[in-house]
């Protein structure tokens, strides 16, 4: 039995990995889905004063207490948090597993990617608050960016627990090295109709830094809730 460590996106939390957590564990195998800092539904710390950093940091804390090495999976935003960490914990990885993600190049940030994304819903419709704390996206588009495929029942809870994202961690390049993340493995799950990373700027990643395997799914940016039973079937066959 192997061990998944799902990592959420922006604004979101462990729980949009609930469907997915629930089918890998019934084929026997250890999963968690950490809320990284600043993401908790209770007592979240201020968004201000989280960085990349606490987000690498609590990951690197979840894989040292881990007895083999694991399959860490990001989604969105996630991507650049494991890509830091597998610059830091390369031996703890077995596989990298980016979906729908940034795959970030040394010295690139999530905005490197997104301020030319021709296609994306997302970075035109993103604010910072005035203190340049944290960022939202207008209710009215949550739907149409990170949804637009999934249940009415979906939508809604999704929309209840999402959090303020906060900005640092959106513009903080990720510093990696050939010597370590260079060499994870890594698999990409890239989602034909997303509107929140486009599939070209999905492509343009995954070309610049080359994959075991690309896998395409037609779905938007959130197949943890779309197409879960796919998902966790792509994950099951690695």
């Amino acid at each position: 039995m192997s061990t998944y460590i799902l990592v959420h996106g922006a604004w979101h939390g462990g729980w949009c990995w609930d469907k997915v957590v629930s089918l890998l564990k019934e084929k026997g195998h250890k999963v968690l889905a950490p809320d990284l800092p600043g993401h908790e539904q209770k007592d979240p710390i201020p968004p201000g004063q989280i960085t990349l950093q606490d987000y690498v940091d609590k990951l690197c804390k979840v894989l040292d207490e881990q007895s083999e090495p694991v399959y860490l999976v990001g989604h969105s935003m996630g991507g650049a948090v494991i890509t830091q960490t597998a610059e830091f914990r390369p031996d703890k990885i077995k596989k990298l597993v980016y979906v729908s993600a940034f795959l970030l190049q040394n010295g690139e940030s999530l905005t490197t990617i997104a301020s030319v994304d021709e296609d994306t819903l997302l970075f035109p419709n993103t604010a910072i608050s005035e203190d340049k704390a944290y960022a939202t996206v207008g209710e009215d588009l949550i739907k149409k960016i990170f949804f637009g495929d999934c249940s009415h029942e979906d939508v809604e809870r999704a929309k209840s627990l999402l959090t303020n994202q906060p900005a640092a961690p959106l513009i903080t390049p990720v510093e990696t090295t050939s010597e370590n993340f260079g060499r994870v493995s890594r698999i990409y799950i890239s989602c034909t109709h997303d509107r929140a990373i486009s599939p070209s700027a999905q492509k343009k990643m995954y070309t610049n830094s080359p994959c075991e395997k690309v896998i395409k799914m037609n779905t938007s940016h959130s197949p943890f809730l779309a197409a879960p039973d796919e998902l966790a079937g792509h994950l099951l066959s690695l």
